[in-house]
């Protein structure tokens, strides 16, 4: 008898620890922070292409995202802890404004990590890259990079960083409302399980209030 109530706690013990953990595997953002589009459930990635973190996560949630179900929504938002992240974060906003984001994205990451080409801090080096590897007008480049719509980005892309609390990258918000990654979750696999967990707990949420 005590063996088999040592098993059962032992069962009940391996079951809470299975399912994501506040606290522990993700945590509340620091302020709430408005999502896009209300009908959908928002995922958003805070990222930065000098971080090898991101860059491994890349592939794996390149994969997941394919996947995610029809009334889930996900964005890249460039994370901006340092001063010195901010230039690259205007690279993935100017590409996307020049139409080349989805072209050059992984290209940007490689350019950094593996073909160690690119420092992610030289406005001047970063304008050329982009250029020839999308094949535009420099000066055209140059201004779109430098422009006030992708500095007004970029200064929103920091403020949500803040308000999420998050303290390093890669970390994922769900809903504007939680906040998990790598670090807190026990690497990229575990955190996209999270994010899954969390989907299923907003998804009930709404239905809830409906």
């Amino acid at each position: 008898m005590k063996s088999f109530i040592a098993a059962f706690l032992m069962l009940l013990a391996t079951t809470a620890c299975a399912e994501p953990q506040p606290g522990i595997d993700f945590m509340q953002t620091q302020q709430a922070i408005p999502t896009d589009n209300p009908a959908k459930i928002e995922i958003v990635e805070l990222f930065w292409y000098g971080c090898p973190h991101c860059y491994q996560l890349e592939p794996t949630l390149a994969v997941w995202v394919k996947k995610l179900p029809k009334d889930v929504e996900f964005k890249r938002v460039p994370g901006i802890a340092r001063p010195d992240w901010a230039p690259m974060a205007k690279a993935y906003y100017a590409m996307e404004m020049l139409g080349v984001a989805e072209k050059l994205h992984v290209a940007l990451f490689d350019a950094v990590h593996k073909q160690r080409a690119l420092r992610p801090d030289n406005d001047a080096a970063i304008i050329d890259w982009i250029t020839k590897q999308g094949g535009l007008d420099r000066k055209k480049v140059e201004e779109t990079y430098n422009s006030f719509s992708v500095n007004t980005k970029v200064m929103r892309a920091a403020q949500m960083f803040r308000a999420s609390g998050a303290t390093g990258v890669p970390s994922l918000i769900v809903e504007g409302r939680y906040l998990t990654s790598s670090t807190l979750a026990g690497g990229n696999e575990e955190a996209l399980k999270v994010v899954e967990y969390l989907i299923d707990r907003v998804r009930q949420e709404k239905t809830q209030k409906r």
